[in-house]
């Protein structure tokens, strides 16, 4: 005996099956808002599950294919090549901003001051060019910048150095990103087959999505990482050079920075150049300006056409687009996450266009 109707509507299995839709729906929904506090921790885990599994796939053949022990193995190196060097980095920007805040703060580096005196000693016809293009206030633009750098060295000493800094919210983001990684790395496979199946598209449409996710999330992470490490350490060691207060906070801020494609690594060196140019050390700034135009720049050119434009498959204004927007909208995960909603949305217009071309190809002439 059947509980159920012939002719009962709210049987029918087109309303169940809407139903069921719904409740997967709603309860997606609630179970992103609940990971939402933590969609740091879990899209990192994500980012470098995706990245390290060509190595992990290596290195469970090597313990002959025992996930647990091969998952460990993996998450181990990640930790070592990956986040102690972070750590360390982390440590030096730290004592370097102390340092810096402190110069700032009893008066040792006063940039604007300097330019000042610099402008004084100018002859009166540069003077008078400084009036009539508005750059003779150019000193207080920089007062303000000191000021800025001030409470941004602040602001990083506060929240880098000393014992009891790190608060708690980071030491829970931290160790579930870890936790989410290993489980990531050890039944990866597994998930991306439930999605595979679960995903209400044909079976080569959805490989065709999370293949160009995979292939997005990889380049976007290796080659901006990849670059960024370059040009920091470029820019550092110039900093180094030229004996500019703290190069090891000014190179990491350059990496930083050079998330943004064509200008984010200028946005550190050509201020500095500029101020060491008006401050009397005019060859000095202009070596600044020719290595960060012929080196640090050519880096950009080159290598972020090869390692995140080729591998995406996505004009490099597109990339560039897609970032700067993303790094807006989510931060710092940005960088990732703009890249591969930009690449999604070309594979699905890609998708309707061949399943429309599909449909218009088998229609009745």
């Amino acid at each position: 005996m059947t509980d159920r109707r012939p002719n009962d509507p709210l049987r029918s299995p087109a309303l169940e099956h809407k139903t069921l839709l719904w409740l997967v729906v709603g309860f997606t929904a609630a179970f992103l808002g609940v990971l939402a506090p933590l969609a740091g921790a879990v899209l990192w885990a994500l980012f470098l599950a995706l990245v390290f599994w060509p190595m992990h796939l290596r290195v469970r053949r090597l313990v002959k294919k025992r996930p647990s022990l091969a998952a460990f193995l993996t998450l181990l190196t990640i930790v070592l090549i990956v986040i102690v060097p972070l750590a360390l980095v982390s440590a030096s920007v730290a004592q370097q901003a102390s340092v810096l805040y402190q110069k700032v703060k009893t008066g040792e580096f006063q940039p604007a001051l300097s330019l000042q005196h610099a402008m004084d000693t100018l002859p009166a016809w540069a003077q008078s060019i400084l009036h009539r293009l508005d750059l003779w206030d150019l000193p207080a633009v920089l007062q303000r910048a000191g000021e800025m750098v001030s409470r941004s060295s602040q602001a990083i000493t506060s929240s880098l150095v000393g014992a009891g800094k790190v608060t708690l919210d980071f030491v829970v983001s931290f160790f579930v990103m870890l936790y989410v990684l290993f489980f990531l790395l050890r039944d990866g496979a597994a998930l991306a087959a439930r999605i595979e199946q679960a995903v209400p598209l044909q079976p080569h449409q959805t490989r065709k999505l999370l293949a160009q996710f995979v292939a997005v999330v990889r380049a976007t992470v290796k080659g901006n990482v990849v670059i960024a490490l370059v040009q920091g350490l470029l820019g550092g060691l110039a900093f180094w050079y030229l004996d500019v207060p703290g190069p090891v906070l000014w190179g990491a801020l350059m990496a930083l920075l050079s998330l943004l494609p064509a200008v984010g690594a200028a946005l550190v060196w050509g201020p500095v150049a500029l101020w060491m140019m008006f401050a009397g050390q005019l060859w000095e700034g202009v070596g600044l300006i020719v290595w960060g135009t012929v080196v640090i720049g050519v880096v950009d050119n080159v290598l972020r056409p090869v390692l995140v434009g080729r591998d995406t498959r996505m004009p490099d204004y597109l990339v560039l687009v897609a970032t700067v927007g993303g790094i807006s909208l989510f931060g710092l995960n940005g960088f990732v996450i703009g890249p591969v909603i930009a690449a999604m949305f070309l594979v699905s217009w890609n998708l309707l266009t061949e399943v429309r071309r599909q449909s218009d190809g088998s229609a009745p002439r």
